[in-house]
């Protein structure tokens, strides 16, 4: 469903020091696979998130979602995907049924205001359709972002940070739709510093440092390559080779 390969992008700092964020990355996303893109601050992950979501144009490389080319048809490749910030950007004065259905009728979903409804209460803010977006709480804005991103039907979901500033039980449910998601068969990169969700949900994951990929595969194999126990130590390992004991 994805493929990624040899990506890399450059920026230019406020200095004028150049600073190199994606450095010959590739990866492979199978079809209702869920995939976890772990690194630490600085790593290049909402680099790559915002590239692979055509927001931001590689310097070179090239990104393939669902057979259709980033680079030549970026219109195909957004009407194929959903990307989530870790910020929810919602317009405090709109209420969430107004903010789904304007995103389907930009996506060109045919009569969106009965299907914004629908996924909103599918996501569990259905009693929450016409309260404004500045009252409601941290978890249930990210109900909102998810139907925004939802409403048009995406096959793949890319999502940056999704349970930050959520308590336990916000994160339990947030994961809980992660997994329902994937399990309705769409394709699904997870962007997270918390390992033990990551630890729930993931089917394969990438750990990226210095906008290189560190390790990839599954929870066992990145353990196996470690020779760690748990996700947390195998990420220092990877990542931090120069407190390796």
């Amino acid at each position: 469903m994805i493929e990624v390969h040899d990506l890399r992008k450059k920026y230019v700092t406020a200095s004028g020091k150049p600073t190199v964020a994606v450095d010959g990355l590739s990866l492979v996303v199978q079809p209702g696979e869920v995939y976890g893109l772990l690194g630490p601050n600085g790593a290049g992950k909402t680099t790559t998130l915002k590239m692979l979501a055509t927001l931001i144009k590689p310097d070179s490389g090239t990104i393939r979602v669902d057979g259709v080319d980033a680079a030549t048809n970026p219109l195909g490749v957004r009407a194929r995907l959903a990307y989530v910030p870790a910020e929810a950007g919602l317009p405090p004065q709109l209420s969430p049924r107004e903010i789904v259905r304007l995103f389907g009728a930009i996506q060109g979903v045919s009569d969106p205001g009965p299907r914004a409804v629908a996924m909103l209460e599918r996501l569990g803010a259905g009693s929450y359709l016409n309260t404004p977006c500045g009252d409601l709480s941290t978890g249930m804005k990210r109900r909102v972002v998810l139907a925004r991103a939802l409403i048009h039907d995406p096959q793949v979901l890319m999502l940056d940070e999704p349970t930050d500033g959520l308590d336990v039980l916000g994160r339990r449910d947030v994961l809980e739709l992660v997994r329902g998601q994937a399990e309705a068969g769409r394709t699904i990169i997870l962007s997270s510093h918390i390992m033990i969700e990551v630890e729930r949900v993931v089917d394969r994951l990438g750990i990226v440092a210095h906008g290189r990929m560190a390790a990839e595969g599954t929870l066992a194999e990145i353990l196996a390559e470690s020779g760690k126990s748990t996700l947390d130590d195998a990420f220092v390992h990877l990542v931090h080779p120069e407190d390796r004991a």
